[in-house]
């Protein structure tokens, strides 16, 4: 039986060594292809430590975190999104930014990222928040790496009321797990509102 909850506080804090693991974990495979490091994920998950309005949803195995799903209003990430979003129809302080969710594959197709998605939701509409928003990650269809039987989320987005924003597209780089050098890489910024 997995449990799934939401962490704020000291228990998302407490959470976050295993949410770096994870991160590195899922990432690697298609369509990330993120080579990471320990080092860099601590450095990056700070920013949940950092703000009053962070959430970690956890997916729990027992004791063990097999899934999580993170985030923040998006004026905490204000540096890192606001060329990609100018221009929308909505303030960034209206925005609840739904960073990653990852799950360990054995674990999925059991209805565990739509409860990521809910109480994420939940957690944005008691703070005020009148849009949720993620990007994801863009790849050629002829990429070497992609997998023959990949399927992408659009489907699972859609019918959560997400849409692509057009125009909105932020810029991250990272090593992908097959090159010596980390590279820029597009990410498709997809939003609703709560």
């Amino acid at each position: 039986m997995i449990e799934v909850r939401a962490l704020t506080g000291a228990a998302l804090d407490a959470a976050l060594g295993d949410v770096a693991r994870l991160r590195i974990a899922v990432f690697r495979a298609w369509p990330y292809l993120y080579d990471g490091d320990l080092a860099y994920e601590q450095d990056y998950l700070q920013s949940y430590r950092d703000s009053a309005g962070a959430i970690v949803v956890g997916a729990f195995d027992g004791p063990r975190l097999v899934g999580a799903s993170t985030g923040t209003p998006m004026r905490d990430h204000a540096d890192d999104f606001a060329a990609a979003l100018a221009g929308q129809p909505f303030a960034l302080d209206e925005v609840f930014y739904c960073a990653e969710s990852i799950l360990l594959p054995g674990y999925r197709g059991h209805g565990i990222g739509h409860r990521f998605f809910d109480l994420r939701e939940d957690h944005a509409r008691r703070l005020g928040h009148h849009v949720s928003a993620f990007c994801a990650v863009l790849r050629a269809d002829d990429h070497p790496l992609r997998p023959f039987d990949y399927a992408p989320l659009d489907p699972f987005w859609n019918k959560r009321g997400y849409a692509p924003l057009a125009g909105a597209i932020a810029r991250f780089r990272w090593k992908d797990i097959d090159q010596p050098d980390e590279s820029d890489h597009p990410l498709q910024f997809w939003a609703c509102r709560l």
